[in-house]
């Protein structure tokens, strides 16, 4: 019935004119959250299927627009609504299969999701009948647990189970309570079972996290590697023309250029090749308690200023009033142990709760010289000024946002001003390429992951041996990395990002004739795109409904 339901809505779609794609793109924005509110548990089928009808819909509709009667701004927009809605085909299908992988462990599950969708759609309810359900699911739960013992699920599956499984238990929860005291008769036949079937699953979830998962330390990183098909993937939809492994050899080669300079400053500073021994100097130089917000407004006027006085980019004068400062909590910092930024730059600094030996790490991961090369990357000319210029110019795009745009951008910056000796003495220098290798290093240390080359364990000691991290604050990036809340490839994003900003400026500036200005204002005003549309744009290539993912953006990569 269903699946007629969905196919009825897909011949009810008008054509799309010409014209009107900025607004096709604002509206399936709009439809797509609305969507999404609506169909709001995850591993409900209903969802799922949902979700593919209305990608497919809208897919037909883009394809019935005269693509050569668009102009090049509308032919831009076409290519990527196209590729976007591809992808989020692809990402159902994907998570779909994801599901199917932890069924064996959670056969109840769509039983679940029906409760929950029964309430989505206003139906009523027979308080007796589903006290019967809720009964007949504490069997199955039962049932499912002794099974589970004799499963082989790898860890990383049964922590995914646990994971479905805690989002099933909020879904029921929220069934309860909505009927729950407001229908007396609800509550006198289903209070009881609820209660019951709520600790089973409880015990259950506790049960595939702690002994399927091996994840007893609440603290435990896990993690859930997609491969290496899903990894080329997502690539292609980044429009990166490059395996995992070139991805990892440019990592080494960049970071190769980071070891040469870091020695040459630890030389500077008097610690001969011991580079180790000159970072641990630098951590050791930061403000007091309570100090860290004078410091961090100082540099963010001192990057400001530098930009404007050598005109390398526009800065609007409402985005030097509008931002603003808040300090990160400590349960926060557990997993951003450095700057969030934005129009409201976070700032990561100890509190009277942290343990003595975490106010420590916080303090020497958060040193002047650290801070100074990353106040501007959340700031000005970083994220508060791409937000604040494409909340103002191709607003739309805000649809195509990709991290190789949005943090590539900001390590850019940090690539620049590094050219244009911003940073001023050894320290800064350190400061600065301890940044640029951790942006190495995540490139390495998360593809190496996804391929199943690399443990969250490893992940940590490389990230303490090889740039240097505290180690607390090595197990935060991990943590934050594997958690589920990025993308696989937004870590690689920020070097990645920043490569091919750094070849597109070569190309456009230093061999073109564009001035450095009008460059980086001209990337403000397109909009959150993939760079290599920004170069095709830039550089005045054609439009074409498939557009080749050619671009080896990376000279030493051929």
């Amino acid at each position: 019935m269903a699946r007629m339901r969905w196919a009825l809505l897909l011949l009810l779609v008008a054509p799309l004119a010409a014209a009107d794609l900025e607004s096709f793109v604002e509206v399936y924005q709009q439809d797509s959250g609305a969507l999404s509110r609506r169909y709001d548990l995850g591993p409900s089928p209903e969802r799922i299927e949902r979700m593919r009808a209305f990608y497919t819909a809208t897919s037909e509709q883009l394809q019935a627009v005269d693509f050569d009667a668009l102009d090049q701004a509308g032919k831009l927009d076409w290519v990527l609504m196209s590729e976007t809605l591809a992808d989020e085909s692809r990402r159902i299908d994907e998570y779909e299969f994801r599901l199917e992988e932890v069924a064996p462990a959670l056969p109840f599950a769509d039983e679940l999701a029906g409760l929950h969708e029964a309430r989505r759609r206003m139906e009523e309810v027979d308080a007796r009948e589903t006290a019967t359900q809720l009964t007949a699911l504490l069997g199955q739960v039962d049932e499912a647990r002794k099974s589970a013992e004799e499963l082989e699920l790898a860890k990383t599956v049964a922590h995914r189970a646990s994971r479905i499984l805690g989002e099933l238990r909020q879904a029921l929860k929220r069934w309860y309570e909505f009927h729950a005291g407001y229908d007396p008769l609800f509550t006198w036949w289903n209070a009881k079972p609820y209660e019951a079937l709520g600790k089973k699953l409880e015990e259950y979830q506790t049960y595939l996290r702690e002994e399927k998962a091996g994840a007893k330390d609440p603290d435990t990183i896990i993690g859930d590697p997609i491969g290496r098909e899903p990894l080329l993937a997502d690539l292609r939809y980044e429009r990166i023309p490059y395996t995992p492994e070139e991805l990892i050899e440019i990592a080494e080669q960049e970071f190769a250029w980071c070891d040469r300079e870091m020695l040459r400053a630890s030389r500077e500073m008097g610690f001969g090749d011991d580079w180790h021994a000159a970072m641990e100097k630098v951590k050791t130089l930061h403000v007091e308690p309570g100090e860290q917000p004078v410091l961090i407004r100082r540099l963010a006027l001192e990057a400001t200023d530098f930009l404007e006085t050598r005109e390398l980019l526009t800065i609007p004068r409402l985005a030097k009033e509008t931002w603003r400062m808040s300090m990160m909590s400590p349960e926060r910092q557990k997993v951003s142990p450095f700057f969030l930024g934005g129009e409201q730059i976070i700032v990561s600094y100890p509190t009277d709760q942290m343990d003595h030996a975490d106010k420590l790490m916080s303090l020497r991961g958060n040193n002047i010289h650290f801070s100074r090369a990353t106040v501007h990357h959340e700031l000005i000319p970083g994220h508060h000024l791409q937000q604040f210029m494409t909340r103002r110019y191709q607003a739309h795009r805000r649809l195509f946002d990709t991290p190789f745009w949005t943090e590539g951008w900001s390590l850019y910056w940090e690539m620049r001003l590094w050219d244009l000796d911003f940073p001023k003495t050894p320290e800064d220098r350190v400061g600065f390429l301890f940044w640029r290798m951790h942006r190495c290093a995540r490139i390495i240390f998360s593809l190496k992951f996804h391929l199943g080359e690399m443990t969250p364990e490893e992940s940590i000691d490389f990230l303490v041996d090889r740039v240097g991290h505290e180690r607390a604050n090595a197990e935060a990036e991990v943590r934050r990395s594997f958690l589920g809340t990025y993308p696989p490839l937004y870590q690689c994003a920020y070097m990645l990002g920043a490569l091919q900003f750094r070849e597109l400026y070569r190309e456009a500036v230093v061999e073109g004739e564009m001035g450095e200005a009008e460059f980086h204002d001209a990337i403000l005003r397109l909009g959150r795109i993939p760079v290599d549309l920004v170069r095709a744009t830039i550089t005045g290539q054609p439009i074409r409904r498939e557009m080749p993912v050619d671009w080896r953006f990376y000279p030493g990569i051929e």
